[in-house]
């Protein structure tokens, strides 16, 4: 996706802030450290380690790029990023997360989830050869589309409240930012704490496009729609 490409390099090339966070999917599919020769995953690590150069850059493992080994950071000059992770600035203890742990109400992603995590299921995955590592890859992603297929994002299974208080305490935290289920926003909760979901980021699909960044400052959490960049013609 070209232009969801470019966005993510000038962001990365203009942002001011003084640490930047991402948390987990940076990529569609992670199949090993191995990829890092091809062409874009290249790229895309040289993108991420200029811009560690200027500021710490901590990245977290989704549910698409869990692969993520030791040479992904060393290549990036980033942070390995604990999921769940807290955070504390301006007097404020804020949680991350990717979010798919807490979508308990999903069980058949959260049985998929237990076995991928496991070191010998990876251990065994990772010993394959790389084309038949992105082959599984890709069915993998063929199945998950096609269960999705026509599905609103709102009908996903969502973020345990129960679960996601209970985090809260034990990180001391009342703020929780987290990605995962494709429904960006801001809510204050009735259980006493406050969400902010991530968006996704897709500018080369049809529709206005989507692509955010959430900053936090001493004046607390804004949301920042970006926009394509002019592309070469």
């Amino acid at each position: 996706m070209p232009r969801t490409l470019a966005a993510f390099e000038a962001y990365l090339a203009a942002t001011p802030a003084d640490a930047l966070f991402i948390l987990g999917d940076l990529f569609e599919v992670w199949p090993g450290d191995d990829v890092l020769g091809e062409p874009f995953e290249r790229r895309c690590a040289g993108l991420l380690h200029d811009a560690a150069g200027r500021r710490p850059v901590h990245v977290m493992r989704g549910n698409r790029d869990f692969l993520f080994g030791p040479r992904f950071f060393e290549a990036t000059g980033t942070h390995e990023l604990a999921d769940p992770a807290a955070v504390q600035a301006f007097g404020q203890t804020v949680l991350l997360s990717h979010g798919d742990a807490l979508c308990l109400a999903d069980t058949a992603y959260q049985q998929f989830r237990a076995q991928v995590r496991q070191p010998a299921w990876q251990a065994a995955v990772l010993a394959k050869p790389l084309a038949e590592r992105l082959a599984l890859a890709s069915q993998m992603r063929d199945a998950s589309r096609a269960h999705n297929q026509g599905r609103d994002p709102v009908t996903f299974a969502d973020a345990d409240p129960a679960l996601a208080a209970a985090w809260l305490a034990d990180a001391g935290a009342a703020v929780l930012v987290h990605g995962h289920t494709h429904r960006p926003a801001s809510e204050q909760r009735p259980e006493g704490w406050q969400r902010h979901v991530l968006s996704d980021w897709d500018l080369d699909h049809a529709g206005p496009g989507r692509a955010e960044v959430l900053r936090w400052t001493t004046a607390g959490f804004q949301r920042l729609p970006l926009s394509p960049p002019a592309l070469p013609v």
